[in-house]
């Protein structure tokens, strides 16, 4: 660091230089620590790194062993992941055959051709990723508005039986989803909203909301209760207050309620399998399910997870800046 003295206009001299050292020991700390990084962020990318490989392989290369790193990449598991197919009769080999000879077979069909299929229609996977995003959508968006209401009424309000409410709430979290789920399902059949969307989003939202409620309220306690007391005082009402002053404040808190609510309902399983058939079937229980002529088709279910994993990280991206604690939270203290 150097620091400077004018000895006439606009002629800085030089007076004393001085270099902050790093130590020896502050280094390795930080290699250290750069490489433990480096290894965790290793170990939780595999599997992903894995799952991508494994939907641009043939199933020949999924089966080897011992298992492939370099191969010869194929479109052959998104093939069969947007199609239904079914095997070449013998008697019709032979035109197949000619087809893929004479150039009149369109490239999708010659990937089903050279597993000896041939393509009957499209798949259902196109229709159980948009169940998918209409339900875990349509649930979060509940989960949170619910969620940041009750949440700012906990948190500003003195309500009869306050903390006995709260605990009611998160009490509906505390059993394993599995366990009511059979219960769920003689109800849901006896009004009417088995293998619904409506019925699969409102049993989201509610299994959502108690975290909702208690993530949003954690958020509102370290607002401070001095910027609405101000804003009152300047002739706001409690809804221009809440609308104005603290939702603003609060982007953060909805930005990871909402990253948590969609990854719950875009995720979950059990219910999924239970609750629904075919109108209302997510992609979760539909991915696991896909069996090929004569085998599970493992490059096709890596396929249809890795599309199943793109809208939340799209949204994750989009919310990033969100993330991160406001800088108003925690400004004044008590």
């Amino acid at each position: 660091m150097a620091s400077f003295a004018e000895t006439g206009p606009g002629r800085p001299v030089v007076e004393s230089i001085r270099v902050d050292k790093v130590s020896p020991g502050a280094r390795v700390t930080g290699a250290v620590r750069a490489a433990v990084v480096l290894m965790i962020a290793f170990i939780m990318l595999l599997p992903i790194f894995v799952m991508v490989e494994t939907a641009f392989k043939t199933r020949i290369d999924v089966a080897s062993s011992p298992p492939k790193v370099f191969f010869q990449p194929t479109l052959e598991g998104f093939v069969f992941l947007f199609t239904e197919r079914a095997n070449v009769s013998p008697g019709r080999m032979e035109e197949f055959k000619q087809k893929a000879a004479t150039g009149q077979m369109n490239f999708i069909d010659q990937i089903a051709f050279q597993s000896g299929q041939e393509i009957t229609g499209p798949s259902q996977y196109v229709g159980r990723i948009i169940n998918s995003l209409i339900i875990a959508g349509l649930s979060t968006v509940l989960s949170v508005v619910l969620g940041t209401m009750a949440g700012y009424a906990f948190s500003r309000f003195s309500l009869p039986g306050k903390d006995d409410l709260l605990f009611f709430i998160l009490s509906t979290r505390m059993l394993p989803a599995v366990v009511v789920t059979i219960p769920l399902f003689l109800m849901y059949r006896q009004i009417g909203l088995h293998d619904t969307h409506l019925g699969m989003i409102l049993l989201y939202t509610v299994f959502n909301l108690s975290f909702a409620v208690w993530l949003m309220k954690g958020f509102f306690d370290e607002i401070p209760r001095e910027y609405e007391e101000a804003a009152l005082v300047d002739g706001y009402s409690r809804m221009q207050t809440f609308w104005k002053i603290v939702l603003p404040q609060s982007l953060s808190g909805m930005a990871a309620t909402t990253v948590f609510c969609l990854i719950f309902a875009w995720n979950e399983y059990a219910f999924a399998l239970m609750m629904t058939s075919e109108a209302a079937r997510t992609a979760p229980p539909s991915i696991p399910s896909m069996l090929g002529r004569g085998g599970i088709e493992w490059s096709a279910i890596a396929a249809g997870s890795l599309g199943f994993l793109i809208p939340v990280i799209i949204v994750v991206f989009a919310l990033r800046k969100y993330l991160l604690r406001g800088v108003t939270f925690g400004a004044i203290r008590q």
